[in-house]
């Protein structure tokens, strides 16, 4: 059989996707800078238990962008809460960069909050009577080794909008002081809770733009819940949850740039 160079050239091409994959699973392991072993979390409701997660049980590699995906109800919050440290496990184990969360007592799981962590939330969060700057201050304010707040919210597009307060801003303006307030922590890893659900399409999409480049620019751990399965592609890493469980964990080798999502 005779092939033309077309086919020549993707034949070599498939050929040496298929022994980097190959080379990749022969390499051991990195240890993985989130980890997430059999957790269980029962809530307590009267005489009634509820199981929010069970067995569930994931990994993130540092500088990775992952997303967490699942209906209402399905365990995405509880996930974050445990992850944050705003909540407790039943069982199992929960790890950040070699430090196991999930034995951490009162006082260290304020610290871990103050120094380790950054949130974005879905409705922003925002100090109604502080500047943007003076949100962003705020946040540094607690922390070990912060970012500039003014370098921080250039970062993020809002040179020019320092000095606004949150009422004078456009939702997607707060949602970028938001993100600012979070990276000016300097944290170990952004967790993000429908950080577009309240937001128009173009907006949602600008900030998922700003999220992915964060990760892939800065080296940030990101997390994104969310229950538009229509971002997933832009993720390194897709976890499906669903009635507490973790379903599926898909590893996404090419992540698609935000211009190319719709939903």
């Amino acid at each position: 059989m005779i092939m033309d160079r077309h086919e020549e050239i993707q034949m070599i091409r498939k050929l040496a996707e298929a022994r980097a994959e190959a080379e990749e699973r022969d390499m051991p392991d990195e240890e993985p800078y989130v980890l997430f072993e059999n957790v269980r979390k029962v809530y307590h409701v009267g005489e009634v238990d509820i199981e929010a997660l069970a067995d569930a049980s994931f990994s993130v590699r540092k500088g990775e962008l992952a997303v967490v995906v699942g209906e209402s109800g399905a365990g995405k919050t509880t996930l974050l809460n445990i992850l944050g440290g705003m909540d407790t496990l039943t069982s199992g184990r929960a790890v950040l960069d070699g430090r196991e969360i999930s034995k951490m007592n009162t006082r260290e799981l304020t610290n871990y909050r103050r120094y380790d962590i950054g949130f974005v939330f879905q409705f922003y969060n925002l100090v109604q009577n502080l500047t943007a700057l003076e949100n962003v201050s705020l946040a540094t304010q607690i922390c070990k080794d912060p970012l500039d707040p003014r370098e921080t919210l250039k970062a993020v597009g809002l040179e020019e909008r320092m000095n606004n307060f949150p009422g004078q801003l456009s939702g997607g303006e707060q949602q970028r002081v938001a993100i600012a307030r979070a990276l000016a922590k300097n944290p170990k890893l952004l967790l993000c809770d429908e950080p577009t659900g309240a937001l128009d399409y173009v907006t949602g999409k600008q900030i998922l733009q700003l999220l992915q480049d964060q990760a892939r620019n800065m080296g940030t751990t990101v997390i994104i819940i969310t229950h538009n399965k229509a971002i997933t592609p832009m993720a390194d890493r897709v976890i499906s949850v669903r009635s507490g469980r973790v379903q599926s964990i898909e590893v996404n080798r090419k992540p698609l740039p935000i211009s190319e999502i719709e939903w």
